[in-house]
């Protein structure tokens, strides 16, 4: 209660500030690095023919450009899940990389590929159809849009939590470079090495005025951050190369070509996991026999089409995408120095996609209307084995699955300007998927990869009598509206309303462990073998406000989610080690409020802050989630995952001119995230952390070369949880291990993140 009176003081405190007139102090910039955080920061998210204010935008977003990103030090993903309210971009945990986001209570706990994401990804406008290898460092980039709620209307399924849309810096006109090395690691004797990263960007004119052109390269070495005590050697080793290159052509004054490709390679340990049983969970201590291993490559590329027409003075876009991922991996998914229960696997991915669409202006209507097609394949191995060294061990398993997976879409909407400061929204998107699979159910049998296509496709398998697989496919329609109305009561402070549609699609598990449990639990609830879409109703009240010389600026929301045939993941510990069933388990309603700001105090110091509140619960369940054999109350009485009650930051920037010895920017960010539960039956939760980072740079007299210092998780927080219940009661007793029994008090699985971290980084620029 004390803590939450804090917190609505704090707000209040804001609320106040963006009604007083700020100093009287010219914003239009002396350059430094709270005047960069203040310069306006436009939007492409919206899809219109020209980039808008964020502030002018009817939608919760929180939107970093190049200048924003490097004066607060944001070099990864998951960075700025520290920025911004009621948003978790972690990752899953069990493999590097694998995204696990989260925003406003809706995301996804799952590494199984053919579990579509519950917040999309977009990169230079092109989704990506799978978690894995999303997780990665920012580079080279233009923007970063975070957008809260539903995005349904214009970037179509898998969207309900939000949007993650990333924009690569464009080849530029004038010749620049960028070169940045990067060197940290932990200052605790007793864990691991060094982390460096060099990276560097030539961008220029190839032809002037008609080609500019642009190529870029990053280099990580990570000797691991944690210290295995099995064998005493550095766990969490990295290595991550990735190359980049674009084009962009001026065919005409009316006609532009931008051509973008990255390659990526990528090869890391295996997920530093806890057991519960053996340690405490406020320590970094593990022991695994098996440092395991990550080792991706991505392909990816994007030509995007611009062609202005006189029709509506607007602008016809075409973006096509293309992306392969393949990657193996191997984990210590027992977590502890026996050798009880290891997996790996075989992932192959490749998509193509394509959006066509038009922008423009008629009168008081705004325009925006297109055409979507994407298509991908996957191909998915999964090995575990389990009790091997015991007297008689099973056989491995192996298993997995295939899948085709085809959407389109259609979409269009019209901002209509009722009057100069009222504008209405109407828009509706049709979406049509198909998804046909192959699965493979993993069960002890001979040795097999479905990546390789030398599973079984038909009869019995011989070692324990169930059927191989099966084969089936769906479709999916859905119609996703949007209706919402703004209103500018001056040209700085605007309030919003909207109702939007979202759905997350249904689909196939690659992960079947257990046949009689799947066979008598999900295909009787659906009619297949498969599990039908979550649907999604959002509506969402908003206002943004900034002073008049823009040096305060406040921005809230508050949201009513009701969210139908949820889709979760059931885990539950068996003689397959985990159980993970995807169900349709139940309705439920998530409601919240978000406000952040910022206060130029003066010319040099500059404060921001954010703060998110859910509340979430259940309005019918129908499916046991508490694994008591019932479905009754308890059900409905535990927390839905991924929802912290409570987020919130607070955050400065001071920059102090050297004279001729340059400029001193220091920054500070605190943020705090309530736990969550990481399961739907509770067993396993997301400890409550307080993310603490400072940087403190030199800008030196020497034009373009930069010096910082930073720290990130300075308060050493032992950021742990993910928990996955494991069927080991725990530690062994007078030599014998009882395996197989999901005991009270059962060991978890749970990836450990980085503790305190410190470093160095060189920058020169031009």
């Amino acid at each position: 209660m004390q803590r939450n009176k804090f917190l609505l003081s704090g707000v209040a405190l804001a609320a106040v500030l963006s009604q007083m007139p700020a100093q009287a102090q010219d914003a239009e910039n002396e350059g430094n690095a709270v005047d960069r955080v203040l310069q306006k920061v436009t939007v492409s998210a919206t899809k219109k023919q020209n980039v808008e204010n964020v502030q002018d935008v009817p939608i919760a977003v929180t939107a970093f450009n190049s200048d924003t990103l490097d004066a607060l030090n944001v070099n990864t993903v998951e960075d700025l899940s520290y920025s911004s309210p009621n948003v978790s971009l972690d990752d899953v945990g069990t493999s590097r990389g694998t995204a696990n986001f989260a925003i406003r209570g809706l995301g996804v706990n799952s590494s199984i590929p053919s579990i579509d994401p519950a917040v999309g990804v977009f990169v230079d406008g092109v989704y990506l159809g799978i978690n894995n290898g999303v997780v990665v460092d920012l580079f080279d980039l233009e923007s970063v849009e975070v957008l809260r709620g539903p995005q349904g209307l214009l970037f179509g399924r898998n969207t309900t939590g939000g949007a993650l849309v990333i924009n690569t810096a464009r080849p530029t006109d004038e010749f620049s470079y960028k070169a940045r090395a990067r060197f940290d690691g932990p200052i605790d004797d007793d864990r691991g090495g060094l982390n460096s990263t060099v990276q560097g960007i030539v961008s220029g004119p190839l032809i002037e005025d008609k080609l500019n052109g642009k190529i870029g390269a990053y280099y990580n070495t990570d000797a691991g951050y944690f210290k295995n005590q099995f064998d005493g050697d550095n766990h969490g080793e990295a290595q991550t190369a990735i190359y980049k290159g674009a084009l962009e052509w001026f065919a005409t004054d009316r006609l532009t070509f931008l051509l973008n490709g990255q390659y990526n390679d990528s090869y890391v340990d295996g997920p530093s996991g806890q057991n519960r049983a053996y340690f405490d969970r406020d320590s970094f201590d593990f022991s695994i026999d098996n440092p395991g291993f990550a080792d991706s490559e991505t392909i990816f590329g994007s030509l995007r089409t611009d062609y202005d027409v006189d029709f509506g003075n607007g602008q016809i876009t075409n973006i096509f995408g293309y992306r392969s991922y393949e990657g193996t991996t191997s984990g210590d998914i027992d977590a502890s120095p026996f050798d009880l229960f290891h997996s790996n696997s075989e992932l192959d991915q490749e998509q193509v996609s394509n959006e066509l669409r038009y922008a423009g202006t008629f009168g008081k209507t705004d325009l925006t209307t297109g055409l979507y097609y994407f298509n991908q394949t996957l191909d998915y191995t999964e090995i575990r084995d389990l009790l091997n060294d015991s007297a008689a061990p099973p056989p491995t398993f192996y298993g997995g699955g295939s899948q085709d997976h085809t959407v389109y879409g259609a979409f269009a909407n019209v901002d209509y300007s009722i009057t100069p400061d009222l504008i209405g929204t109407v828009g509706l998107r049709y979406s049509k998927e198909e998804k046909d699979a192959d699965i493979t159910y993993i069960r002890p049998r001979p040795e097999c990869s479905v990546v390789e296509g030398t599973c079984p496709t038909t009869g019995i398998n011989p070692f324990t009598g169930e059927e191989n697989r099966f084969s089936d496919g769906d479709e999916w329609s859905n119609w996703t509206p949007k209706v919402g109305l703004q209103y500018f009561w001056t040209d700085n402070v605007q309030t919003y309303g909207t109702y939007t549609k979202g759905f997350r699609s249904g689909g196939y598990n690659f992960r079947i462990t257990d046949v009689n449990v799947f066979l008598n639990q999900i295909v009787p609830n659906t009619g297949d073998f498969g599990f039908d879409e979550e649907e999604v109703d959002a509506f969402e009240i908003g206002f943004k406000s900034t002073s008049e010389d823009g040096r305060v600026q406040l921005n809230g929301a508050a949201f009513l989610t009701k969210i139908s045939d949820m889709q979760r993941e059931v885990n539950t510990a068996g003689p397959s080690g985990v159980v993970q069933n995807i169900l349709n388990t139940a309705d439920a309603t998530i409601k919240g409020v978000e406000l952040d700001g910022r206060w130029a105090a003066t010319n040099e110091l500059l404060f921001t802050f954010n703060v998110g509140m859910i509340d979430a619960e259940y309005d019918d369940v129908r499916f046991d989630i508490s694994g008591d054999t019932q479905v009754d109350q308890r059900d409905e009485n535990l927390e839905l995952p991924r929802v912290p009650q409570l987020t919130y930051g607070f955050g400065a920037i001071h920059d102090a001119d050297l004279g001729d010895a340059g400029t001193l920017v220091s920054t500070v960010n605190l943020q705090y995230r309530d736990r969550i539960a990481y399961t739907d039956s509770n067993f396993g939760w997301v400890q409550g952390t307080t993310q603490l980072a400072a940087d403190l740079t030199w800008e030196t007299p020497y034009e373009g070369f930069a010096v910082s210092l930073f720290g990130d998780n300075l308060l050493d927080e032992v950021q742990v949880g993910n928990d996955t219940q494991l069927p080991f009661p725990g530690p062994m007793s007078n030599g014998v291990q009882t395996p197989f029994q999901a005991l009270p008090g059962a060991g978890t699985f749970s990836p450990l993140k980085k503790g305190r971290v410190v470093g160095i980084e060189f920058t020169v620029q031009r």
